[in-house]
C-alpha cells in the first residue's frame, strides 16, 4: 500500500504548508526544525500556556503544536506567523540560536597577499593576512618582512588602535615622542592617530605581525 508522505491526519490541522518531519533531512533542516521547537517551547511556557492553551489562540491542533515542539514537523511560515502573533514575540525570534556557518580564514605560511604599501621596496614586504567580509571586517592583519636596512622610514597615521607582536630580529620602534627596543616575543599596542614606525633596524631579518582595528566600509 502506497504511503502518503507530507499529509498531516484530520486531528493535526495546520497550515497547508506544514509538514511531518520525515524521511531524510539535511543537517540545515534538522538544526532548523530543534531550534524552531525549542523556541516554541521556550516562549509558552514563558508565557504560562499549555499546549491547549496555545492551540486556541493560533486556530492550531494539540496534535500538530506537539509535533512542532518535538521537532516532528516543519512548520509552514504562515504556522509561524500565527505563533508570533499569539506568542508575542517577532518572527525571527523561532531561528534565535540556529548555528550558520561563519567566515573563517585560514592562510598557510607564506601564503599571505603580497600588497603595496607607505614604505614597501626591496626588502621590505608587507603580506596582507585576509580580510573578513562585513560586517566582520574590522581588523587588519599584515605580516611585516624587513630583510634590507632604509636610511629613513615613514611615519605612519591611521584612526583606531594598533598591535605589534614581533617574531624575528631586533627593532627601535617610534612611537610619539618615545622610541622602543622590540625583541622576538616583544608586543607594542598604541593608538593609531599617533606618529609611528620603525626607526632604527637593529638586527636583520626583522619579522612582526601587525594587527589594526579599523573602521568597517558601511
Amino acid at each position: 500500500m502506497a504511503r502518503l508522505i507530507g499529509l498531516a491526519p484530520a486531528d493535526d490541522q495546520g497550515e497547508p504548508g506544514d509538514h511531518p518531519a520525515v524521511g531524510s533531512l539535511g543537517p540545515l533542516e534538522e538544526a532548523l526544525g530543534a531550534v524552531i521547537a525549542e523556541r516554541v517551547r521556550e516562549f509558552r511556557l514563558r508565557l504560562g500556556l499549555t499546549v491547549g492553551q496555545l492551540a486556541e489562540l493560533t486556530s492550531l491542533s494539540k496534535g500538530m503544536l506537539s509535533k512542532i515542539e518535538n521537532a516532528q514537523a516543519s512548520p509552514s511560515l504562515a504556522t509561524l506567523a500565527r505563533l508570533s502573533g499569539a506568542l508575542k514575540v517577532p518572527v525571527t525570534a523561532f531561528f534565535r540560536g540556529l548555528n550558520e556557518e561563519q567566515d573563517v580564514l585560514h592562510v598557510k605560511a607564506g601564503r599571505g597577499l603580497d600588497i603595496e604599501h607607505k614604505g614597501s621596496g626591496p626588502g621590505h614586504r608587507y603580506q596582507l593576512l585576509g580580510t573578513m567580509r562585513a560586517p566582520h571586517n574590522s581588523l587588519e592583519t599584515l605580516l611585516v618582512t624587513l630583510t634590507d636596512r632604509a636610511e629613513e622610514f615613514p611615519l605612519y597615521q591611521h584612526p583606531g588602535t594598533e598591535l605589534i607582536y614581533v617574531i624575528a630580529g631586533r627593532i627601535e620602534y617610534l612611537c610619539g615622542d618615545s622610541h622602543y627596543l622590540l625583541e622576538p616575543g616583544d608586543a607594542m599596542q598604541f593608538v593609531g592617530e599617533v606618529p609611528h614606525g620603525p626607526r632604527t633596524l637593529i638586527e636583520l631579518p626583522i619579522q612582526f605581525l601587525s594587527v589594526k582595528s579599523i573602521q568597517p566600509a558601511s
